[in-house]
């Protein structure tokens, strides 16, 4: 009995889905829980390393900026060609640039040598992970997984690593407070950390040497033939996009693109995505510029800025707030897998995330500390649950050989939207008006969560592919039913076409 229970614990968990996954799915993870571990040393001790070597403010805001700036692009480019290159050379380059530059900021204190490091090394300057690294990973998640299984590996990637982050800003914290204690040079003590963080980086182009064969495109491609997926499936579009009618923008599954096939010689990178691929992600792409722009608004840093002007906190209890903030992120991410599995990804995607919306508007209205902190508290824990099935709606609506460019390009606008939130919130908050930034975040949220539910609900999926048959806005029986009809119309048509043409060579 309790093996039973265990057995469908792990199941309802993912754990099995990992598991049947194998060696890679583990490294991939373990490989972006080591980076977002050590995402927390710059983000932690960058302005404050640059302020120990005396450069002005507007050098260091300089700095961030043109260091995302490059991040983004060096990360489209990279996601780009990541198919052709190879993905584990692209992840094995990304770990040898990151100790690279770990080693540069540990040696340099030239403004312009550390900004050219930052930027091929893809140094992250807000603790988020914003190279091209995330979307080469969850495009070979994507592969290697199946739509029974895809949820739940890409859940777990979710947990693991915004666990990692958690833990690994809290131990660069307090690593650098032992080393200034110890050395009595803050600079020094910041030089000491970023030799760590190039041991961190070796230690990822090692783990990257164990990624096998099945992580690349041809791999994939082999791993689906021994699946038994049809060759032909795969290579076509899963979902059209048409143009508004009664069809609520999407039409039927059984329709399939007519788009021409594309040409051998690429005119651009943004060629190898299809037409009929991009007009379903434009959509999605607007969307997810929107919620990155409200998440750019109000992030950790200017919650703490704020919740610190209003009750005046200590900075241990803005860190303690912070620290839970992220493991609850991490927690509830295990659950999107399984509630995905039941009600459907885009359910999933908006059932979770509204309410976290709907919280972030509401954060200033409370006048106690406590139901300010709950408020926080209760926005992170359902903060989370739609990553997992988001990537996993975009590895299902786009084609094997596309899913790495899109990612990378879903990852570029993302980063972009979202530097450009802070700028927005500091033109709301003059004056004692910090509240608005929150209600705009909040409006910003449900707009992408109700755009989401109005575009995407009726999405159908092709189910012989492994993959979600429809999110879940009708009973399946009433949409067998509706299949069946259109087969029997097309059938009707198709021989009535033949009898024509019988008719015609017998005149």
């Amino acid at each position: 009995m309790s093996a039973r229970i265990l057995s469908r614990t792990a199941d309802f968990l993912g754990i099995t889905s990992l598991n049947a996954i194998g060696r890679d799915a583990y490294i991939i993870i373990a490989l972006r829980s080591l980076r977002m571990f050590t995402a927390g040393i710059p983000s932690l001790i960058l302005a404050l390393f640059f302020a120990s070597l005396e450069f002005p403010d507007t050098r260091i805001g300089i700095f961030m900026t043109l260091t995302l700036l490059g991040d983004v692009m060096l990360s489209l480019l990279l996601t780009l060609v990541a198919d052709k290159l190879g993905r584990r050379r692209i992840l094995f380059m990304g770990s040898v640039m990151m100790a690279g530059s770990g080693v540069v900021f540990a040696l340099s204190e030239s403004f312009w040598v550390l900004l050219v490091a930052a930027v091929f090394g893809i140094i992250s300057v807000t603790g988020a992970d914003c190279g091209p690294f995330r979307a080469v990973e969850e495009s070979i998640l994507s592969g290697l997984t199946d739509g029974k299984t895809r949820s739940d590996v890409l859940s777990w990637y979710v947990t693991a690593t915004t666990m990692a982050g958690a833990v690994g800003a809290e131990v660069a914290g307090r690593t650098v407070q032992a080393l200034e204690k110890k050395s009595g040079n803050t600079t020094k003590a910041f030089h000491a950390l970023f030799w760590a963080y190039a041991a961190f980086g070796i230690l990822g182009a090692v783990l990257c040497l164990g990624l096998s064969e099945r992580c690349e495109a041809a791999g994939e491609k082999r791993e689906m033939a021994e699946r038994g997926q049809s060759g032909e499936e795969e290579e076509e579009v899963l979902l059209d996009a048409m143009t508004p009618s009664t069809t609520d923008g999407f039409e039927d599954a059984g329709h399939r693109s007519t788009t021409p096939a594309q040409s051998p010689k690429k005119q651009s990178y943004f060629s190898q995505i299809s037409q009929s691929t991009r007009s379903i992600m434009y959509k999605l792409w607007i969307l997810l510029a929107i919620d990155s722009l409200a998440d750019g608004m109000t992030p950790y840093s200017l919650m703490n800025y704020y919740v610190d002007q209003k009750f005046h906190l200590s900075k241990a209890t803005l860190g303690d707030i912070t620290s839970a903030s992220q493991f609850l992120c991490a927690f509830s991410a295990v659950f999107a897998g399984p509630l995905a599995k039941h009600i459907g990804l885009i359910n999933t995607m908006v059932f979770t995330h509204l309410p976290s919306s709907i919280a972030s508007a509401f954060i200033p209205l409370p006048s106690s500390v406590g139901w300010t902190i709950g408020l926080m508290l209760f926005r992170a824990s359902l903060n989370s649950m739609d990553q997992a099935p988001r990537t996993a709606f975009i590895a299902a609506v786009v084609k094997p050989e596309e899913r790495t460019g899109v990612m990378g390009i879903t990852s570029m606008l993302r980063t972009l939207a979202m530097s450009a939130g802070p700028s927005i919130t500091g033109l709301l908050s003059g004056n004692g008006t910090f509240w608005v930034a929150f209600l705009a975040s909040g409006i910003c949220r449900v707009t992408y969560d109700l755009g989401l539910w109005v575009l995407f609900v009726n999405v159908k999926v092709d189910k012989d592919a492994g993959r979600e048959n429809k999110i879940e806005s009708a009973d399946d029986e009433a949409w067998n039913g509706l299949l069946s009809d259109t087969d029997s119309e097309q059938s009707e048509d198709d021989r009535k076409s033949k009898d024509v043409e019988q008719g015609q060579r017998s005149v």
